[in-house]
């Protein structure tokens, strides 16, 4: 193992309990080892995912937020005995291992509960709200301390808890903590004063107008997460660690508005100033360590750091939180092992916190050690398998229920928490397979066809492979995009595929071939208006074979033309976005961190949007759009960028030993492309 990493691996306590090293998974929805949106249980898939782990070095494991009540049913979790009986045994098994494990327990989500669309009349209509209240309580789902407006509903209005509800609560932290205890759990984790979930929402004063002893002054508004540890400490003992997921800034501007990295702002809702006193404050309480990272869910792309954010982008101010405790911090947020280290070693954290990138690859600590580290498969920060839930003007939560019920899956690596969906065996008959497309989909493809055991050909018509995805991973800001396209080569180049570049397959018939799948991706959609042929497809641009003026209309938002508008920006040019939708990003596979930092960015920054506007002539030094109400707006126009989709392109459909993926069988995103791959790579 490489010295530079020493520190990470050296053993740390929590109160009492020991920890082997400094990596801790953090918590994700979706992970919780009692069951998500089902009624509680003991969760198979999400016990096997944890052991995987834990027989992969990970010192400290937490699994991700565990509702006191069901989110489905309104069951309590501490009724859930049948659960219990089960975990008692498996921790048993785990700590065989090493590893040792905290479980997250979360009061609820407030403002901030991603309610999907079609429970928005839910909570409009009381008929149909009381209706459907056996099974699904969208309005206790969305109880905050006071009368405030939802996250992700526009108009809708969340009620106020009541006490009775939170003296329920505080009880039921108590009872489940204890019970957790008893079954060998090492300790529970608090969630949250932390990202503007409902413990969170109590401890703001931009959230908090209660006028009863839980709102107004700073001890009133932590009053509710004191009262869970102490009461947790009087069910399980001082001595049982309790830990609390913690945001130390706010980063929020507004309701649905966050605060950039580096920006000068107001903030509404914890300053440096409460935090350190809070910090110190909750310490006092009880609290035995800190998770801590950024941010609420108006500044969501503090703890959900997507690509733009910069990396280790928490740990400036978690650092300085740690100065005011004697507890051990935690920090999480797009960590750099090296960096981590060096913080550890300089004493200014004491554990680097790491999330997605267990779920894109489960074995990365194990490669660490074993100086493997460029065989680490690297998340992207996409979101789309892990937190496919989008929001959009007119939208809640945009996302399928599927992906709400069955967060933390993986869109470069379909067998994570699957279930068993995408679990490869070996083919009963060997055949020959050729792929047409190197890239990521024709990869993939080739990939889990070959761990199967067929004997695979690469047709390649250029000469690198890659496709389409070097060009969306040219910006300099996709630095882990560029990271995957390099260990798909080298997984290319490791493995018995024969590649052949330089090759374009224009009759397949003369393909020696048992099964061939077609993956020669998409062409774009032309702008058809005067001046057009001025027009630089998206991907032109981005491969940098077009030079670029200083003035810069970029054709269609979404997320290929946001990202190409914020590279443009970041370059020192002047982008002006024009969308023909009523609002930037309409997607429902698009995760709000992600897209709400590219919106913020651009109110920031002052870049033009023109929404639910077209184009309707391009002239040699100027655009000419056409808003909504009808009224046209010449802008100056060095370049034009277009953004505006694509077609399918597959040079032949599918037949029975014909099968096409990625954007050649239906355009998306990573996800479809590499879930796509597998769905055909698994089934030959």
């Amino acid at each position: 193992m490489d010295k530079k990493y020493e520190s990470l691996f050296t053993p740390w306590k929590i109160g009492n309990v020991e920890i082997k090293n400094r990596i801790v998974l953090c918590p994700m929805g979706g992970t919780s080892i009692f069951g998500w949106m089902e009624p509680h249980h003991f969760d198979k898939d999400a016990a096997d995912f944890f052991m995987d782990l834990a027989k992969n070095n990970v010192g400290l494991i937490i699994p991700g937020i565990a509702p006191i009540r069901n989110l489905i049913g309104n069951g309590w979790l501490y009724k859930a005995k049948g659960a219990f009986k089960k975990l008692k045994p498996y921790m048993e098994e785990f700590h065989k291992t090493g590893a040792k494990m905290f479980i997250q327990l979360t009061a609820g989500f407030g403002r901030s509960f991603s309610i999907p669309n079609s429970m928005v009349p839910m909570l409009k209509n009381k008929f149909l709200g009381t209706l459907v209240k056996p099974i699904f309580d969208v309005s206790r789902l969305c109880a905050s301390p006071s009368e405030l407006p939802s996250r992700w509903a526009e108009g809708v209005k969340c009620r106020a808890i009541t006490k009775k509800e939170i003296k329920q609560m505080i009880e039921a932290f108590a009872k489940t903590a204890k019970m957790c205890k008893e079954a060998g759990v090492d300790g529970v984790e608090v969630h949250a004063v932390h990202e503007g979930y409902l413990l969170d929402q109590f401890t703001t004063e931009y959230t908090n107008k209660r006028t009863d002893e839980y709102g107004g002054s700073f001890e009133n508004r932590y009053r509710f997460p004191v009262e869970i540890v102490k009461a947790i400490k009087a069910a399980c003992g001082e001595d049982y660690p309790v830990s609390l997921r913690y945001s130390v800034l706010s980063k929020t501007v507004d309701f649905c508005e966050g605060a950039l990295p580096g920006e000068t702002y107001k903030e509404i809702g914890r300053d440096m100033e409460e935090s350190e006193r809070a910090a110190k404050y909750l310490q006092d309480a009880g609290y035995d360590m800190l998770n801590a990272d950024n941010g609420t869910y108006d500044a969501w792309y503090w703890a959900h750091p997507p690509v733009y954010m910069p990396n280790n982008c928490n740990l400036e101010d978690v650092a300085h939180i740690r100065k005011f405790v004697d507890i051990p911090v935690v920090c999480a947020g797009k960590m750099q092992p090296e960096v981590a280290a060096k913080a550890i070693k300089e004493q200014k954290i004491d554990a680097m916190g790491v999330a997605r990138q267990f779920l894109t690859d489960s074995h990365w600590v194990t490669k660490l050690m074993e100086d493997k580290s460029e065989d680490i498969m690297p998340c992207i920060h996409c979101h789309n398998g892990c937190f496919a839930i989008s929001h959009y003007k007119g939208v809640a939560n945009a996302g399928a229920m599927s992906d709400t019920m069955h967060m933390s899956r993986c869109a470069l690596n379909p067998m994570t928490m699957d279930g068993g969906k995408y679990d490869y065996k070996p083919a009963k008959k060997v055949k020959k397979i050729a792929v047409i497309g190197g890239g990521i989909g024709g990869m993939e493809a080739a990939r889990v066809a070959t761990l199967r055991g067929h004997k695979v050909t690469l047709y390649e018509k250029s000469d690198k492979l890659g496709g389409v995805f070097i060009a969306a991973a040219a910006p300099e800001f996709k630095d882990a995009d560029k990271r995957l396209i390099e260990w798909y080569r080298r997984q290319m180049a490791n493995m018995p595929i024969e590649i052949k570049l330089n090759t374009e397959v224009k009759n397949l018939s003369e393909l020696d071939a048992d099964e061939i799948i077609v993956a020669t991706g998409a062409k774009p959609r032309h702008l058809r208006v005067v001046g057009a042929e001025r027009c630089i497809e998206a991907i032109d641009y981005l491969n940098g074979t077009q030079k670029i003026g200083e003035n810069v209309v970029v054709v269609g938002g979404g997320l290929t033309g946001c990202e190409i508008a914020y590279d443009l920006f970041l370059k020192g040019k002047k982008p002006v976005i024009v969308e023909t939708m009523n609002d930037l990003m309409v997607s429902n596979g698009l995760c709000l961190a992600n897209s709400s930092y590219l919106r913020d960015f651009f109110k920031h920054n002052n870049v033009p949007v023109y929404l639910e506007s077209g184009v309707k002539e391009i002239n040699p030094t100027t655009v000419v759009i056409k808003e909504k109400d009808g009224k046209l707006t010449e802008v100056k126009a060095d370049s034009v960028i277009t953004a505006i989709g694509y077609n399918p392109a597959p040079i032949v459909k599918e037949t029975k030993n014909v099968h096409v993926i990625g954007d050649a069988y239906k355009v998306g995103n990573l996800r479809t492309v590499i879930w796509r791959a597998w769905d055909v790579a698994t089934k030959i």
